[in-house]
């Protein structure tokens, strides 16, 4: 009786669970259960892009960059122009390629700043530019001086160790370019053994003393 039984139930369980089975295949249940399964293996972590390099932002062009400029005594002493032009040989016969520059010679410690041409005693000596006598003097070092001023001003020129002065010549007259002012000697501390002129341009300051300005090599001016 029990074992009729017991197959009865057995058979019952296995007819429902096949209907089951069926109703839930016909509405698509197992089914979507696969395709769920299936999708959730064919998922792929997706990469990170790789970051590319990062863009630079374009460079400031430079400041402009302001260069001191010189000072009025280093232009005129790197390139004078007296007078706005050349000046003249102070001597006759003298090719001013063929000398050379003493401007920075040592003379009792300190740059001689002047330019010396030997010369026999007596060689006239002429104004290199136009303009008037400042000063007639007498020194320990030049020995028979004179110091002419250009017509702006602004240049002396000073001739030294002279022999003797120009007849007529003074304080305040006007010399024109190439007149004779004196003649070549070796008064003042040169050697009388070595007649000489000794030669010297200088730019004159604001008060316009004969005896003082900013040295310049005349020799640059005199080729």
């Amino acid at each position: 009786m029990h074992a009729k039984t017991a197959a009865v139930f057995s058979f019952g369980f296995a007819a429902g669970m096949a209907v089951l089975a069926i109703v839930l295949w016909s509405t698509g249940h197992i089914a979507g259960h696969q395709e769920v399964a299936i999708a959730a293996t064919s998922v792929r972590p997706v990469a990170e892009p790789v970051p590319g390099p990062v863009p630079m932002p374009a460079a400031a062009p430079p400041e402009a960059v302001s260069l001191p400029v010189p000072d009025r005594l280093h232009a005129i002493e790197a390139a004078p122009a007296p007078a706005g032009s050349r000046i003249a040989m102070p001597l006759a016969g003298f090719d001013p390629n063929k000398l050379d520059s003493t401007f920075h010679q040592a003379r009792s410690g300190h740059e001689h700043e002047a330019l010396d041409i030997m010369s026999p005693r007596g060689t006239p000596v002429m104004a290199v530019a136009e303009g008037n006598v400042a000063k007639l003097f007498t020194s320990k070092q030049g020995g028979f001086t004179v110091y002419q001023f250009d017509n702006t001003q602004t240049w002396c020129y000073y001739y030294a160790h002279l022999d003797r002065y120009a007849p007529g010549l003074k304080e305040g007259v006007l010399l024109r370019k190439g007149e004779v002012l004196g003649y070549v000697g070796s008064t003042g501390d040169a050697s009388p053994e070595a007649p000489h002129l000794h030669f010297a341009v200088f730019r004159l300051g604001p008060e316009k003393h004969w005896w003082q300005g900013t040295a310049v090599d005349p020799l640059p001016l005199l080729k």
